[in-house]
């Protein structure tokens, strides 16, 4: 499986073979995305930054179940609301480009939310 679509795809199967179609509702797949997102913040909790960037062997392994999960139910809602999930990331990156041009932030010290973005989106 290399794409979106795909992984959309089999994840809408597996949906429609367990009859679970009733409960993908945007409003449940959004409170699932929570709650995925939750668990995998779970894993960070109490790390240093250190420890953080350096999550290995079952601990990895946990990461990367709960990262699946997020994408699964974020792939599951931008298709149930008919949003090309690409194209509106490419189009968010663009925006945020604008929004914080790369001459602001090249002292590498500044945070976005320390910019006060003069052409007001």
């Amino acid at each position: 499986m290399d794409s979106l679509k795909q992984l959309d795809e089999r994840h809408r199967k597996f949906v429609e073979e367990r009859h679970w179609q009733k409960h993908q509702s945007p409003k449940n797949l959004a409170m699932a995305l929570t709650a995925e997102v939750g668990e995998l913040v779970e894993h960070f909790q109490w790390l240093t930054v250190e420890e953080s960037w350096n999550v290995s062997g079952k601990k990895k392994e946990a990461v990367a179940e709960e990262l699946a999960d997020v994408l699964i139910y974020l792939t599951r809602l931008s298709s149930e609301l008919g949003v090309d999930l690409v194209a509106a990331a490419h189009e968010k990156c663009e925006r945020n480009e604008h929004k914080y041009p790369v001459e602001e932030f090249q002292d590498g010290d500044r945070r976005p939310h320390e910019y006060k973005d003069r052409d007001k989106y």
